[in-house]
């Protein structure tokens, strides 16, 4: 089974860049969000080398400095945004998980997650 949650609107996310969330109030962020313009992309905040580790070394810093690919700060592995996909590091060909997400005519972002998940 899944739910809809709200993550925030558009206009809350940084143009060209990334930010946490703890949709299920865990204590940390377990998913995070990049936009691109009106383009968002969403990814669970763990690293596919080894499954615990989250990405940033600081909240919401999940991309490089500038801001073209997405960071693994434990491992130095480096993801395309756009697709999740590990192109350099100790994960390379692995991907990150992707979480469906939309955003609504409103500009709300919305995130449908597995009850189970994140």
């Amino acid at each position: 089974m899944s739910s809809t949650l709200r993550l925030c609107t558009l206009e809350e996310l940084p143009e060209r860049g990334a930010r946490g969330f703890d949709p299920r109030q865990r204590g940390r962020d377990t998913l995070f969000v990049v936009r691109r313009g009106r383009s968002v992309y969403a990814y669970r905040d763990l690293c596919p080398h080894y499954g615990n580790t989250s990405l940033p070394w600081r909240k919401d810093a999940y991309l490089d400095v500038k801001g073209e690919a997405i960071v693994c700060a434990a491992h130095g592995a480096r993801f395309e945004i756009t697709t999740g996909l590990c192109t350099s590091g100790p994960c390379l060909g692995e991907s990150l998980v992707r979480v469906p997400l939309r955003v609504s005519h409103e500009g709300e972002v919305l995130a449908t997650l597995d009850t189970n998940d994140i």
